[in-house]
């Protein structure tokens, strides 16, 4: 039977086994999921300070912040016709406001980022992005969704205060612990606890909407216990889930425009001004070729060959998405891992990222609302999600070929214990290079691989050669 209507048709919802009701709830699965940046990314960037001593104000942030998350969520949505939410890269932002800035103005720094953003689309347009995905073997692709499905349950973990960093005054050799140290207090972290096995069991179940349920039905029981119980702010997180006094924000757009192209490479050098751009470009590139994979394999949107259909107008608008994060002042814009929440909602299509979109428009004027959801009702839709992600990708694997196996095994250990999507996928890159050379099988690496993995080995020796 034919589509129904003309929406239908555009983003091919039957096509793809999917619905408007799924579409709808995995939009704004995947919104509450990450909207932890609308707090995150001001306080990140607002922490900088440029060579002049500037600070950039942080009302004007959270509008930058969410209006190129609005924007370029809605692009994707609608040119790249994929479930896949952006928003302001995180590990971009702190590259920005902790190496750019402090050489440079903040315009500057802001300009290396447009660079960044312009040369992956010259990359996109000249065929040679989507070369170097199409190079990456079935295996290793299974072993970056693995690792981005670990990575998110990490930082579901994390966020929530399930685990927690060891600090380094500490002397111990274990980077995380159980709890805030090394045990569990507390209602917010209960408030996980329970969110997580409500998602499993909602999900065994097969009860559509299992994910969105979950994270409402939390965040009613946050707000119940944070009005009738003494929880300390801080054990919340950056989101304490209080009703608002007025939920209506004016937003500032003091910050939209405030970019220099070419300014920070009189303040640093040509040199080390390219090296700033490769450094900006490597990251956002690899973040979101891993994530574009994940999410599109978690979706079943590639075909026979692991390739997915369209995929350099998914690349180009993330492009895009670099070059307008610069231009607002909000950090490069990427895809995000959280779009795997919508996925596990049901979401195949870019109907769902325009839910996204839409919400994030929604959240310029609403912001007391759409951060009032605290990280501990969020966070149990990425532990879910990684799960099946695991599930779903380990026995693709053919782990009788170690010269496969171990670099695929590498890649999805290192994207957590890295906190790194991109150092995953680079290790992994060159494993994978240099055991099929150990192996006597060099032919079978593809040229753009080994271009790729000189690039990532140049980059790792970049500050033992004094250069970054």
């Amino acid at each position: 039977m034919p589509p129904a209507t003309g929406l239908d048709r555009y983003f091919r919802i039957s096509a793809r086994g999917s619905s408007v009701s799924r579409e709808i709830r995995g939009g704004l699965a995947t919104f509450f999921a990450m909207a932890y940046i609308i707090v995150l990314n001001p306080i990140i960037l607002g922490s900088g300070v440029d060579k002049f001593g500037h600070h950039l104000d942080s009302a004007q942030l959270v509008t930058a912040t969410v209006l190129t998350a609005a924007l370029t969520t809605l692009l994707m949505g609608v040119i790249g016709n994929v479930p896949i939410a952006l928003a302001a890269g995180l590990g971009v932002n702190t590259v920005v406001a902790l190496q750019l800035a402090p050489r440079m103005s903040w315009p500057d720094a802001m300009g290396m980022v447009v660079l960044a953003g312009f040369a992956i689309m010259i990359l996109v347009a000249t065929g040679l992005r989507e070369r170097v995905m199409s190079a990456v073997p079935l295996g290793l692709r299974k072993g970056i969704a693995i690792g981005i499905g670990l990575f998110i349950m990490l930082i579901g973990l994390v966020d929530s205060g399930f685990v927690s960093r060891v600090p380094d005054l500490a002397h111990t050799t274990v980077p995380l612990e159980l709890g805030a140290d090394g045990h569990l207090r507390g209602w917010p972290v209960l408030v996980f606890i329970i969110g997580t096995l409500l998602t499993l069991a909602l999900i065994i179940r097969k009860v559509s909407g299992a994910i969105l349920i979950s994270i409402v039905a939390m965040t009613v029981l946050a707000l119940i216990l944070d009005a009738t119980v003494d929880i300390p702010a801080a054990q919340w997180g950056l989101t304490v889930p209080k009703l608002p006094h007025n939920p209506v924000a004016s937003p500032d757009f003091g910050l939209i425009g405030k970019v220099s192209l070419f300014g920070g490479f009189h303040q640093v050098g040509y040199l080390t001004g390219v090296l700033f751009v490769f450094t900006v470009l490597l990251s956002c590139f690899f973040d979101a070729m891993g994530t574009i994979l994940g999410v599109a394999d978690e979706a079943h949107l590639l075909d026979d060959k692991g390739d997915l259909p369209g995929i350099n107008k998914v690349l180009m608008m993330d492009g895009v998405a670099t070059a307008l994060g610069g231009a607002t002042s909000s950090s490069a814009n990427t895809c995000f891992v959280e779009s795997t929440a919508g996925v596990g909602e049901g979401a195949r299509t870019g109907l769902a990222s325009i839910v996204t979109g839409l919400m994030f428009v929604l959240a310029l004027f609403f912001t007391p609302l759409a951060t009032m959801v605290p990280a501990q009702a969020a966070t149990p839709a990425l532990v879910a999600v990684g799960f099946l992600i695991l599930a779903g990708s380990v026995r693709d694997i053919d782990w009788s070929d170690f010269t496969i196996a171990a670099p695929a095994f590498l890649t999805m250990v290192l994207m957590p214990f890295t906190y790194s999507i991109t150092n995953g996928i680079g290790i992994g890159f060159l494993a994978f290079c240099v055991l099929r050379l150990a192996a006597g099988r060099g032919r079978e690496v593809p040229v753009a691989l080994y271009a790729v993995s000189a690039i990532f080995g140049f980059y790792y020796l970049m500050p033992a050669l004094g250069l970054l």
